[in-house]
């Protein structure tokens, strides 16, 4: 069986970020044999598709874990992209119940055409479970701003689980969602010392590790103050108080998840990119 492949399309993450485009907000692709998801696609997501290589029109699943710009925004674009320009019900849509209804602090981010055009809807909650083609997700407990905010948890029978916490505070109990991943992706918005509501720092990650001990950590959606602090410096910060091998991600950067979990540099670009 192929290693699964985890694409880093944007690494980016709040207000700050997303406007001023320091680090992509495209959020990540993982694909697998029979597996095309897209998770979280923020700002760009359909432009740095489009300049890795990675053609929309092959998703068969798009995830969305909340109801803020920098996770929704290009998501009715890529359904259009994987229903074949809206001409064939195709694909799963996976989201939070603010994505797809709205809440008290949320309007709906997808209409009512774009989610009757996939072929499945699941609306996400704290433990619900369901298929994507041969991956198992869970959605995972999360404490935002949006209050139907989720993670993602993906069980392969091949090579294990991996997860995605999404935007979330730390709280007393979070590990014991992601008991057992061999890799851990954390949205940790802030470096050590800069707390901010509903989102997590450096010091909240070492505290997840070191409750789970996963084989790799990533560090993703880094907020500006991360990017100007150095993702690099806090990235090596957990791994000196952990010991679990820990990387900040990069715009680019690709994940081999297989018997071994391997980190590929992401490769110098043209084209697009050099607007961004």
């Amino acid at each position: 069986m192929a290693p699964y492949e985890i694409v880093f399309l944007g690494t980016g993450g709040g207000r700050f970020t997303t406007i001023t485009q320091k680090r992509r907000t495209a959020g990540i692709r993982i694909l697998g044999e029979n597996l095309n998801l897209h998770l979280d696609p923020g700002p760009g997501a359909l432009v740095h598709s489009i300049s890795e290589g990675l053609d929309p029109q092959k998703l068969n699943g798009i995830l969305v874990s909340h109801s803020h710009p920098d996770h929704y925004t290009d998501a009715e674009v890529l359904i259009e992209a994987m229903t074949r320009g809206m001409t064939k019900k195709r694909g799963v849509l996976a989201a939070s119940k603010s994505v797809l209804k709205g809440n008290a602090v949320c309007e709906p981010s997808i209409s009512k055409y774009h989610q009757q055009m996939v072929e499945q809807v699941v609306e996400v909650v704290p433990g619900a479970r369901f298929q994507m083609v041969n991956v198992e997700v869970s959605a995972t407990e999360a404490r935002h701003t949006d209050p139907d905010a989720v993670g993602f948890r993906f069980e392969t029978r091949e090579y294990g689980d991996f997860a995605y916490t999404s935007d979330t505070q730390y709280f007393e109990g979070i590990g014991k969602h992601y008991e057992g991943v061999r890799l851990l992706m954390l949205c940790v918005m802030r470096p050590a010392g800069k707390p901010w509501e509903g989102h997590m720092t450096t010091e909240d990650a070492i505290k997840i590790v070191e409750a789970i001990r996963p084989e790799q950590v990533v560090l993703t959606h880094l907020g500006m103050q991360m990017i100007f602090h150095g993702p690099a410096k806090e990235a090596k910060l957990i791994e000196a108080k952990t010991g679990t091998p820990t990387v900040a991600a990069a715009d680019g950067m690709r994940i081999i998840f297989g018997e071994k979990i391997e980190a590929q540099t992401a490769k110098p670009k043209q084209g697009l990119d050099k607007f961004f």
